[in-house]
């Protein structure tokens, strides 16, 4: 099922994905897939038809889609707003242009300048400027809650350059920061927004973008999207419609997959061969390795404040049963150190994966925590300093392969003398809990990038974080640790690969001493697609976008390249 806060998340197995940074030295960027243009086929061909997404989120629909707020931004990036270019993560050499048509490294790598597209409109006919690009970069600084990706963590200024630039100066060299600034930052109109009291809050449930799609209408029960008549690219986008029901349960979702009343599916399907493949000729799945998904234990909570109890609870959970079971195979057991081998192989610090000895020990995870002074109760639970080690963990409900996996991790904790409840939520519930730290321990995945830097940035970049009770932006767990910022302000003033491969391995390190959050088991872009009805899919062959519904920009690239039969 999807995970649907995680954005761009998958990467296809065994590319060898070169560190962006290395790629986008001092360069001049042009080129990409599709038109050049943002992605798509544009010239003549058939226009129309009716693209159903199955995307289960486990509740009806808000009808907000502020490209800013994590509970929604998924729903409008790449469809209604759009960014300055495309990063294609699957092929991470390629930076193709969008409402940016290139940009220029200078200064050392501490000046981002992009020349911006001329000709494009919002979709209430007023035309897009390089205003609108500075106003947004602006307006993250004016309200860090926005900041999803913290880039004014290392920015430190923007300014319009002649009538069609906008340049972007960084304290340090930022190579790395290219994907989060071009990529992650969907752009907003000024003429709309500078009039906004509060546009933390802000729901934007009838949104004016630059993209190819308006909302028209949206229900709690289902999204349309509409062709909007003023795209700046011509004949685009060719699928003039799409729908996106509010499902609130994996079965009726997977069933119109099945039987092809849904085109697009991004979620887990039990037996997928037998149930959707062998279904349909037309029936086609390809779910390419992503991120990891990970429990993230509180550190503001105590015992979990003590790395020798996250140490206890990393030996105590199955990552193995974890995959066969709870995943059916279908997502790989998860690793400490943090790194995905079969996508970052060349990432993989050799004595980090020498050291990541935490298969599942339940006889080490009682000494660790009878080195503590824990005695086992008479239920087999551990008590520390008077506090049974008996925790709850935040699940989104819904997700059904989550929940069977957390059954079975807690099955194993229990033989290890800890006490693990699960608790099933909505999707709202889970999104407060989650962002606002109000957890002992929650279930997630976060969205990745390029290299292991940015999933490892999610997870412990300070900066990303937020007191208990405010919203964090990633690193839910509120992990702190000076000497690790240090390393990642390390690795973005580098442009050296040797060296920025030195730094993950030092952070792989981290992952293993400090265990801030568990990697239960890696994670896939559920993928399905039906070619009953459309062409122009991304495939294993062809992977011109990250392919599940939730990617995003990357939703919109896919779009734009879908066309009737």
């Amino acid at each position: 099922m999807v995970k649907r806060t995680s954005g761009k998340r998958a990467r296809v197995l065994g590319v060898a994905v070169v560190a962006v940074s290395a790629l986008l030295v001092s360069a001049c960027g042009s080129g990409g897939s599709g038109s050049g243009k943002g992605g798509g086929t544009g010239g003549s061909g058939k226009r129309g038809g009716v693209l159903t997404i199955a995307n289960v989120q486990g509740g009806l629909w808000t009808c907000s889609f502020n490209p800013y707020n994590n509970s929604s931004n998924f729903l409008s990036a790449g469809t209604v707003y759009e960014p300055l270019m495309f990063v294609n993560e699957l092929q991470s050499d390629k930076a193709s242009p969008w409402l940016a048509t290139s940009y220029a490294w200078s200064n050392g790598n501490k000046t981002l300048t992009f020349t911006i597209r001329k000709g494009v409109k919002w979709s209430d006919g007023t035309p897009m400027t390089a205003d609108d690009v500075l106003y947004t970069f602006n307006l993250l600084k004016k309200n860090p809650a926005l900041d999803l990706n913290s880039i004014w963590s290392v920015l430190s200024s923007a300014k319009k350059v002649g009538d069609d630039q906008v340049s972007l100066s960084f304290y340090n060299p930022a190579l790395p920061y290219f994907y989060y600034i071009a990529d992650q930052v969907p752009i907003v109109p000024r003429h709309i927004w500078s009039g906004i009291a509060d546009p933390v809050s802000y729901k934007d449930d009838q949104p004016i973008g630059t993209g190819p799609y308006v909302i028209n209408p949206c229900t709690p029960q289902n999204i349309t999207y509409t062709a909007n008549p003023k795209y700046w690219q011509p004949g685009l986008p060719k699928v003039t419609t799409v729908k996106y029901p509010a499902y609130t349960s994996n079965g009726p979702a997977n069933d119109q997959l099945a039987n092809g009343q849904a085109q697009w599916g991004s979620q887990f399907i039990p037996n997928i061969d037998k149930f959707y493949t062998q279904r349909s000729k037309d029936n086609h799945t390809w779910s390419p390795p992503t991120t990891q998904v990970s429990l993230f234990l509180n550190e503001k909570v105590a015992p979990l404040d003590n790395p020798v109890v996250r140490r206890a609870l990393a030996y105590a959970t199955d990552r193995q049963k974890a995959s066969t079971i709870g995943e059916g195979g279908q997502e790989p057991p998860g690793h400490q150190f943090g790194v995905i081998p079969e996508t970052f192989p060349s990432w993989v610090d050799p004595d980090a994966k020498a050291a990541d000895d935490y298969s599942y020990n339940p006889q080490k995870a009682d000494q660790l925590l009878e080195g503590l002074g824990a005695k086992k109760g008479p239920d087999g639970i551990y008590v520390l300093n008077g506090q049974k080690l008996s925790f709850s963990v935040v699940n989104q409900g819904d997700y059904g392969d989550w929940v069977a996996t957390l059954q079975v991790v807690a099955q194993g904790m229990k033989a290890a003398g800890i006490g693990l409840t699960i608790d099933n939520l909505s999707a709202n519930a889970y999104d407060s809990k989650l962002f606002n730290g109000d957890f002992q321990l929650a279930y997630y995945g976060e969205t990745g990038g390029p290299t292991p830097y940015y999933e490892l940035r999610q997870w412990l970049y300070s900066s990303n974080s937020a007191p208990i009770g405010k919203p964090a932006a990633t690193n839910f767990e509120r992990y702190s640790n000076p000497a690790t910022d240090l390393l990642f302000n390390q690795y973005a003033a580098s442009s050296d690969p040797a060296e920025q491969k030195s730094i993950i391995g030092q952070l792989e390190q981290v992952m293993l001493t400090d265990v801030p959050v568990i990697p239960v088991t890696e994670s896939v872009a559920w993928y399905q697609y039906n070619t009953a009805k459309f062409t122009g899919w991304p495939t294993k062959a062809d992977p011109y976008a990250l392919p599940a519904a939730f990617n995003y920009p990357d939703i919109g690239q896919v779009l734009l390249h879908l066309q009737p039969k």
